[in-house]
């Protein structure tokens, strides 16, 4: 009697497989399946041809050498959505646009400070702050104290290094302003610069 249970047990499991396989066969093989199967690889082939591009175009936006853009491009292609990881990981870490800014800003600054070191302004010859007059040319930089020789800018109306007074006629505050306003660089017309050097002859 049991055996006979048993195969009757056997048999309802085996039918009840057999459907579940048949349902199974029937659902992948169904139109929607086949629908959703074929939305989602066309979703896959897209996004892995998109990041394709994204990766081709940053890499001409950082890599100067074409070999190396190309290089990357086919490292987003193959394989899918692995190469694109290794690329972010490798990839240099500016663009180009930025590069070149940076080294425009750093031209700049070094312009500037090659501004701000004085210089004779007739053979552009470097002078100490404290020259009288350029050593190579012999132009007259700046009038030279009457007691102690010390060099003294134009507005000075009194020697710092020993209390001399300056002669009312040496000095010619209008003159002296004018040739500071000219001496003042100006970036965009707004930034004030270091003033240049600027020849200063002594008076006849």
């Amino acid at each position: 009697m049991s055996v006979r249970r048993t195969g009757i047990f056997s048999a309802v499991s085996g039918i009840a497989l057999l459907s579940s396989f048949t349902s199974l066969h029937d659902l992948f093989h169904s139109t929607n399946f086949v629908i959703a199967r074929n939305a989602a690889v066309a979703l896959a082939v897209v996004f892995w041809l998109g990041l394709a591009y994204w990766v081709c175009k940053d890499a001409r936006r950082r890599i100067k050498d074409p070999f190396l853009v190309a290089f990357a491009t086919l490292l987003g292609l193959a394989p899918p959505f692995i190469g694109p990881v290794v690329y972010l990981l490798f990839r240099p870490s500016e663009t180009l646009d930025d590069a070149r800014s940076r080294r425009v800003e750093l031209q700049a600054l070094e312009h500037q400070l090659a501004r701000a070191q004085p210089a004779c302004p007739v053979c552009n010859s470097w002078v100490d702050a404290d020259f009288v007059a350029c050593p190579v040319c012999t132009t007259m930089l700046r009038q030279p104290c009457a007691n102690c020789q010390a060099p003294l800018e134009p507005l000075w109306q009194l020697c710092p290094y020993c209390v001399t007074p300056v002669a009312p006629s040496q000095v010619d505050l209008d003159a002296a302003l004018t040739a500071e306003t000219k001496r003042i660089s100006l970036v965009d017309d707004n930034i004030p610069l270091v003033p240049q050097a600027e020849h200063r002859a002594a008076d006849a």
